[in-house]
């Protein structure tokens, strides 16, 4: 009976919106920065509102609102978003191992985040398979549901924050690179891992210096997967 009891629903969807609670400390900053953005270039509260419900995605979304504002043709922003967004072809297969089958997966994909994939990747294994799903579930929407209202409120009230307190402007933005940034720390101890990280790092900085910004993201973790996978290959060889 306590068996069953541990592995209702509820309570693993409640653990995993608990163990989800630590994002929103990158999360909600940076959504009301986004709230802020799209306001400032001219989108409505709800616009923006449906922006992150919809497209989810963090940097995609200022990138989005970004081109519209200047005028980009709409095929042009989409192929940008899809490109940025690439990187979730390799969270989904990942993640696939360790979930159990549901017919709500497509759905619940939308979820999927940086943030939210590097926690599944840490917790899921740590977890019953009968706790996984529900699990997932609390995870990822408490992360969604704070990224909407972060940007409602970003783009209502975001001005009259900042007009009080200008550094909150300044600040906001670095919220995410810092939650990054504690997320890939503790990889620095495997070889592999440091020399992968650490070519992803100066890819992004190099192609961010010669004005090619929009596509740092997308070459640079392609160029740490290459490096990655060369340093393995490598270590195969010596091995074998």
């Amino acid at each position: 009976m306590n068996q069953l009891a541990n592995h209702s629903p509820w309570r693993s969807a409640l653990q995993g919106v608990r163990e989800a609670i630590p994002l929103l400390g990158g999360y909600i900053p940076v959504a009301l920065s986004f709230g802020l953005v799209a306001s400032q270039a001219g989108f409505s509260t709800l616009e923006a509102t449906a922006i992150s419900a919809l497209i989810y995605a963090g940097a995609s979304q200022f990138l989005f609102v970004g081109m519209i504002a200047t005028g980009a043709p709409l095929w042009l922003v989409v192929a940008l978003t899809l490109l940025i967004n690439v990187r979730h072809v390799v969270y989904g297969p990942n993640l696939a191992g360790l979930l159990p089958r549901s017919r709500h997966w497509p759905w619940l994909m939308h979820g999927l985040t940086d943030q939210v994939f590097a926690l599944a990747l840490t917790r899921l294994p740590q977890l019953p398979d009968a706790k996984r799903f529900s699990w997932f579930v609390g995870a990822s929407l408490l992360a969604w549901g704070a990224w909407i209202v972060g940007t409602t409120v970003g783009a209502t009230a975001g001005e009259a924050f900042t007009a009080r307190w200008p550094l909150l402007g300044e600040i906001m933005p670095f919220a995410l690179p810092a939650l990054f940034l504690t997320m890939v720390a503790p990889r620095f101890t495997n070889k592999r891992w440091a020399a992968a990280m650490g070519c992803a790092i100066l890819a992004a900085l190099g192609l961010t210096i010669m004005g090619w910004s929009n596509v740092a993201i997308p070459l640079a973790a392609a160029c740490g997967a290459l490096c990655f996978y060369m340093v393995k290959f490598q270590t195969w060889r010596r091995t074998s």
